[in-house]
């Protein structure tokens, strides 16, 4: 079973991030249906024995054949159109993150803040602590707010990079010299991890992104916290 559950979509933590499960779902079934009706189709014109050595041509199932698919593809288009329209969607954030991309690590800024900006690497194997996550945890965590919608500012001060968290139904690119940005939510508290996702380099897969979803109150403690000291 474990291996399964590793074949499809993580576990959604953000209401794009569903939409997106339900769309892959819908264009799975899609896919499934023309599957096997057309492995029928071939099956049945293997084994049967039917001739017709005048025909020529067939008009009407040729215009049924060219108006099927073109019905089906509007049915990926549309919610396929909608999704991207709300990935795009910027929806007057109440915090601003900024990210910045390094050969092999993220540094981050919370832009609504003074002074509070840190790098984020990862734990070395040798000093993980029991309850760490090898090659995935990391010295210092994105801490926000859940049931608040986030604003993200994505750069990179060397090459290209892709912050991606999959949880969260985010990835974008990292671009030098270039601001790009996006936005989420998190519906639930918990860790939520991710990696960059372009090549990067030679450590390109030991740069892991960590999010930690806290209660708006844990949140307001911790960034007192940093603001002070």
């Amino acid at each position: 079973m474990a291996t399964w559950s590793n074949l499809g979509l993580q576990d959604s933590a953000s209401p794009l991030m569903e939409q997106l499960n339900f769309f892959h779902d819908h264009t799975l079934l899609i896919l499934t249906m023309i599957t096997i009706l057309v492995g029928y189709l071939m099956t049945m014109l293997c084994f049967n024995k039917f001739t017709n050595r005048y025909l020529l041509h067939g008009q009407t199932i040729e215009v049924i054949w060219t108006i099927l698919p073109a019905i089906v593809l509007m049915f990926i288009a549309l919610p396929s159109l909608r999704i991207l329209y709300l990935l795009d969607e910027i929806n007057d954030p109440a915090i601003t993150l900024k990210t910045i991309g390094h050969q092999w690590y993220w540094s981050y800024e919370y832009s609504d803040f003074l002074n509070i900006e840190f790098d984020s690497y990862m734990i070395p194997t040798n000093e993980l602590e029991l309850n760490g996550f090898r090659l995935l945890d990391v010295d210092n965590r994105i801490i926000l707010p859940m049931n608040n919608q986030i604003r993200i500012l994505v750069s990179a001060a060397d090459v290209l990079h892709s912050w991606t968290v999959p949880a969260l139904g985010i990835k974008i690119d990292a671009t030098p010299g270039r601001l790009n940005q996006t936005n989420f939510l998190m519906n639930r508290p918990g860790l939520f991890f991710g990696q960059c996702s372009e090549i990067c380099g030679a450590n390109h897969s030991f740069m892991p992104i960590v999010v930690e979803s806290v209660p708006t109150n844990y949140f307001i403690k911790w960034i007192s916290n940093m603001s002070s000291s």
